[in-house]
């Protein structure tokens, strides 16, 4: 008898490997994925627990996530969709290519939109809501670099001229232009967000999903199915921001979230990850972070070749491919990749035998396939439980053929010479002839051809155009606020106080108010204890989706941490990028949600306009309304926390953001005035303005508010203190602003008292305002020069005032110096250019020259340069005072 028992181990192996492989079958078959998906669990915990190390993956084969098999039918017209997206394509390459023929330099990009309109029809056919009648909408962050291809939809769709997109990245041109990128500013009613700095849309758009449901939540707004998408790409992904709060969409269970993550494998100079695959990179990080991941890599070409895969060697080989080489994939011949991809085994070879070349170059990726991206998005939108990511694989520049397709330098590609343009007219099937081609005219079919007639309908079902935007809401009534900010009016009456102390008892009032209470979003990065902000979690409580499941440690205590469902603050943690993300979602909500809601950010100051600056820059982009509160503010107020938390620069970066009006105030009543009027002008007049307040954590007396000093304080400045003295052998005008403007108090009366000066007191909560009023006058009077001149206000205040000036503040020196062309008289002004110090106050105030002392020095020796005084009384005051004249510069120290 034959002996048919294997001969060696490897037999064996193979024999109990097909076992398997057939017992796994079987269950398939009976119990289906569920029951699979539990046995292997069930298998690996059992290897585990009698000592077997699994290695650990987050991956899956690199092929589609969503099987030819279990695809739903595409509902549209697949030939009408080609023909749409053809013309899409041709007048946002037209777009482009005009603008650089009209002047050289002008940019634009080219490549970003060829490899992703797929990604964007499917989505504009077939699932981007509109803010409708019924439905408000979907919020879509576009991708900045794929503008060109949405102008060219909205001119298919009648809502932008040829002469617009004629002048695209010319705004200023004659009937106007398009901006090169999302800007809600410059395209109020078109674009919603910015997203060309790279990073910011992904962050954003993660926690303004967060903001929806916290107002659904809050009964602010009806609860919708409406989703959040962003569209990024795969080199995008390497900023910190795209990825960094990640974790917090799948925590929160935010299922309205989607991200769209073109993969054409290359960033601006080369490729994303040559020497790996950018696609498994991602889908171990998103499903890692908790994710519901899609990946869409191959067309519907290479359902049939995976079909006769039994064995996994196709799939083996695509997942050993790094993206250098697919990218090479995408420039070379049909010949080439037959030779260097399925050449590297027989049986590949012989998989692919019926195909010719030609066929072989033409096979689709999955991004550009509509039934593949249709499937991944229809999965998407009726997932729950979990934020969604799609893995699209596309090639940059798709279509654009030899003028860049797929190559390192697509990215910068702006010009086509005739052949190429005529060639990629030719390959779309656009209806211009060749002696038009070279001009590259756009073109639009007549309004009752079927393309426009079905982009029309399918927009009208999905309830509008996108994107648009429009603000449709109610100036809010502001009628209680002048008695609800009476209280600061009248000082603490003995009592000290810091102005955050102040702020936070502004803040719960604000809560309790009746008209807009509801409306007011505090938002901390884990910092409310340092801010005096506890009491606010048991008056409102900390917003959590699914309430507090748990009893908080300090439940025994009258200002326990709670959290609730209808909390009201977000609670950020240590996050300064998610807070102000927040703060712009809900600033900019009475445009993407009809709800005028007020928030109130506060933070360390520090890490404020110098941490997230890029994201300031964007609230201001996107027309975002409310407050920030840079805390613990100024260089010596913040005492022993040295260097890195001590600020004296913010006012200076928020300076360069147009529409961010920035104060420093002192005492309880101008923070109570600015708060006011901020509301009244940003939530009853509707301007498109934004504030910064720097708080600080030192305490003293708060004095009642001077009479007529409102207009003064929103100015910029007001005469706080006359001096009592009516003959004096000198004058001053002492000017201060935030911490400093107590000393300034100090070192008028030690002028007074010692010095024989007599020095009025003025308050300058903003610079920043007196420098704008400067400026715009000067800007009138040198447009209009036969008109009576304006006068700016800060020499309108010191014209007719006597003696030297001097400006201190707890910022650098720039601040005070910049208004000093508008002073009738030079000014002297004391800052804290340096780096800070970890020590008291008096130390600090002492060693960058601010404190009392140094102010009456520089005011006795402004007197001296101008004869009014002995420079002997200078010198004595300087060795009376103990000030060491050979000290270190604390600019440079």
């Amino acid at each position: 008898m034959r002996n048919t028992a294997p001969k060696d181990a490897a037999e064996i192996e193979a024999l109990e490997t097909r076992e398997w492989l057939e017992s796994l079958d079987y269950v398939i078959k009976s119990g289906g994925p569920v029951r699979v998906s539990k046995l292997l669990r069930e298998l690996s915990d059992h290897a585990r627990r009698n000592g077997v190390k699994l290695p650990f993956t987050a991956n899956t084969p690199y092929v589609n996530t969503i099987p030819a098999d279990e695809q739903p039918p595409f509902p549209g017209s697949r030939e009408i969709e080609r023909r749409i997206k053809s013309l899409v394509r041709w007048n946002a390459l037209a777009m482009v290519v005009k603008a650089n023929k009209a002047e050289d330099g002008i940019g634009g990009h080219i490549s970003t939109y060829a490899s992703a309109a797929t990604l964007y029809e499917v989505g504009f056919n077939h699932f981007f809501k509109g803010k409708g009648d019924d439905n408000d909408g979907d919020i879509i962050y576009f991708q900045g670099h794929a503008a060109p291809g949405i102008y060219a939809r909205a001119f298919l769709e009648g809502r932008l001229s040829a002469k617009k997109l004629e002048n695209f990245r010319r705004e200023l041109k004659e009937g106007g232009g398009l901006s090169s990128y999302p800007h809600p500013w410059l395209m109020p009613d078109f674009w919603e967000f910015p997203t060309v700095s790279m990073g910011l849309g992904p962050i954003c758009a993660i926690y303004q999903a967060r903001f929806m449901h916290y107002l659904e939540d809050r009964g602010l707004k009806k609860h919708s199915n409406s989703k959040v998408w962003a569209f990024l790409g795969d080199g995008e992904t390497d900023e910190p921001e795209s990825l960094g709060a990640i974790t917090l969409a799948s925590r929160e269970k935010l299922d309205n979230l989607i991200f769209v993550i073109n993969c054409n494998l290359q960033r601006l100079d080369g490729p994303v990850r040559g020497n790996g695959q950018i696609i498994q990179e991602l889908e171990a990080i998103f499903r890692g972070a908790g994710w519901n991941v899609l990946k869409v890599i191959w067309g519907g070409e290479w359902d049939g070749l995976l079909a006769k895969d039994t064995d996994g060697l196709l799939v083996k080989r695509m997942g050993e491919v790094v993206d250098g080489e697919y990218q090479k994939y995408a420039v070379e011949s049909g010949a080439y990749v037959r030779e260097h991809f399925w050449g590297e085994d027989p049986r590949l070879l012989e998989m692919v035998a019926h195909l010719s070349d030609e066929q072989l170059k033409k096979l689709t990726l999955g991004g550009h396939d509509p039934a593949k991206v249709y499937a991944a998005y229809k999965a998407a939108v009726e997932h729950t439980g979990q934020p969604t990511v799609i893995l699209a694989r596309t090639i940059k520049g798709y279509g654009i053929g030899e003028a860049g397709e797929g190559k390192n330098v697509t990215h910068q590609q702006k010009k086509m010479n005739e052949d190429e343009l005529r060639a990629f007219r030719t390959r779309f099937g656009i209806p211009i002839a060749d002696e038009e081609v070279s001009k590259a005219p756009f073109y639009r079919p007549s309004d009752n051809s079927p393309e426009v007639a079905y982009l029309t309908e399918r927009r009208k079902q999905l309830g509008g155009f996108v994107p648009s935007r429009t603000v449709q809401v109610e100036p809010l009534k502001t009628d209680s606020l002048p008695e609800l900010f009476k209280e600061f009016h009248g000082g603490s009456e003995g009592r000290k106080a810091s102005t955050t102390m102040v702020f936070v008892r502004m803040l719960a009032k604000l809560l309790r108010d009746k008209e807009i209470g509801e409306l007011v979003v505090p938002i901390v990065p884990d910092e409310a204890r340092t801010f005096g902000m506890e009491a606010l979690f048991r008056q409102v409580g900390i917003y959590s989706r699914v309430g507090q499941l748990y009893e908080p440690v300090d439940m025994d205590t009258l200002l326990y941490y709670k959290e609730a469902k209808e909390g009201q603050i977000l609670e950020e943690g240590i996050n300064e990028a998610g807070s102000i993300s927040s703060f712009i979602a809900a600033g900019s909500a009475y445009a993407t949600h009809g709800v005028n809601t007020i928030p109130f950010f506060i933070y360390y100051s520090m890490f404020g306009m110098q941490r997230v600056g890029d994201l300031v820059w964007a609230a201001a982009d996107t027309r975002t309304r409310g407050f920030l509160l840079g805390g613990t503010a100024g260089r010596t107020t913040l005492a022993g926390e040295g260097l890195q938390h001590q600020d004296g620069h913010s006012h200076l970066l928020s300076l360069a953001v147009p529409n961010l009006i920035s104060y420093d105030p002192t005492f309880a009543y101008e923070i109570a005035v600015i708060i006011e009027d901020g509301i009244r002008r940003m939530y009853t007049d509707g301007e498109s303005v934004f504030y910064y307040l720097t708080v600080m954590n030192e305490t003293y007396e708060m004095p009642p508010m001077p009479e007529g000093a409102r207009d003064g304080i929103l100015k910029g400045l007001y005469k706080l203190r006359t001096s009592s003295k009516k003959k004096a052998k000198g004058r001053a005008q002492l000017v201060g602003a935030g911490a400093i403007l107590n000393e300034v108090l100090t070192a008028q009366q030690m002028l007074e008292k010692d010095y024989d000066v007599a020095a009025d007191v003025w308050s300058a909560p903003s610079f920043q305002e007196l420098y704008r009023d400067g400026h715009a006058c000067e800007r009138w009077n040198r447009l209009h020069p036969g008109d009576t001149p304006k006068v700016p206000y800060v020499t309108q205040c010191f014209e007719k005032t006597e003696g030297v000036i001097v400006v201190a503040s707890d910022y650098v020196k720039a601040m005070a110096d910049s208004i000093d062309r508008w002073m009738p008289r030079r000014i002297t002004s004391l800052g804290t250019d340096g780096f800070g110090r970890s020590e008291g106050r008096a130390s600090l105030r002492e060693f960058f020259e601010v404190d009392a002392r140094f102010i009456v020095v520089a005011t006795l020796g402004d007197l001296a340069r101008d004869g009014v005084i002995d420079v002997g009384v200078v010198k004595k005051a300087i060795a009376d005072l103990k000030i060491d004249p050979e000290k270190s510069n604390p600019a440079v120290s």
